[in-house]
């Protein structure tokens, strides 16, 4: 926000308060949301030597409508509480529309250099207005874990609303300060798959404009951490020997004596159940024979 919205402003809190009338600055409410706009929204819309001087207006214009008459014959320069609520609530509402618009600042670069598209309001041309600071927007630090990705992400907000960009360039930085060329394109980002310990080190992203100059330029201190350790944990369907069924035997498993005992005797059982079977046979045939003589 410019100088020359001043009056904007101001014009347009006056607006608010003409269906407010008299005494809204006695409501504390107002106080507490012009202390707002005043700490909370100018600071971002704002250049901060020139928050003084707009509050100043502001409290002003609202105090000023304390000896503004309701109508000729009936101001006393007092008001009651529910027409002070009404007019106070009538003032609030429009000063929020205001703060809540989000109407941007002139040059909300915080860094580097912008070319913003701006209306001259004297003559309504549209021209492009530099906003040149620091090209420098920091150092950034990213970790990684070896064999995983990385990605170094080189876009600011007012990237996309700024005009004159070109392309985003990324470099290796060595420690000879020599810089090799690794990636040069629109995408503001660079990714680096499976990393190994010789990727760590410093990376330099340049943010080229059509004036030949740098709108920005960050740079990124990576350090590659040993891999991560995944713990494995058994399948629930994985069977171990403690969950074999009762009466079942695994192959892996030694058999007991009983075992073996057991599987010795039922041979022999077998053998007399047949021996047995015989001589019932023979005794039979023996009576049969006897009758028949």
């Amino acid at each position: 926000m410019g100088p020359q919205r001043l009056p904007l402003l101001v014009a347009a809190l006056a607006g608010c308060l003409l269906p407010a009338r008299g005494c809204v600055i006695c409501d504390p409410k107002v106080v507490e949301a012009l202390n707002s706009l005043q700490t909370d929204y100018l600071p971002g819309h704002l250049e901060a030597k020139r928050h003084k001087n707009v509050m100043q207006r502001v409290k002003q214009a609202v105090k000023d409508f304390q000896d503004l008459p309701i109508d000729e014959d009936s101001y006393m320069g007092v008001v009651d509480e529910a027409t002070l609520e009404k007019a106070s609530w009538s003032l609030l509402k429009d000063l929020k529309r205001i703060t809540d618009s989000d109407v941007k600042a002139f040059c909300p670069n915080k860094c580097g250099l912008m070319l913003q598209p701006l209306i001259w309001c004297s003559t309504c041309q549209k021209q492009v207005h530099s906003c040149r600071k620091s090209r420098s927007c920091g150092e950034r630090k990213v970790k990684v874990h070896q064999m995983e990705d990385m990605i170094l992400d080189c876009e600011l907000n007012w990237h996309k609303v700024s005009q004159g960009l070109t392309d985003y360039s990324f470099y290796r930085v060595w420690k000879n300060n020599s810089e090799t060329l690794i990636s040069k394109g629109k995408e503001p980002t660079l990714t680096k798959t499976m990393v190994s310990p010789k990727d760590a080190g410093t990376y330099r992203c340049e943010l080229g404009t059509v004036q030949s100059t740098p709108a920005t330029i960050i740079h990124f201190h990576v350090t590659v951490l040993p891999k991560r350790i995944v713990e494995e944990t058994p399948s629930p369907n994985t069977e171990t020997q403690d969950e074999t069924a009762p009466g079942e035997v695994t192959l892996d498993r030694p058999q007991t004596s009983t075992t073996f005992q057991s599987q010795s005797l039922e041979p022999v059982k077998a053998l007399r159940h047949r021996l047995v079977g015989l001589l019932i046979g023979a005794i039979a045939v023996l009576i049969a024979g006897v009758v028949t003589a």
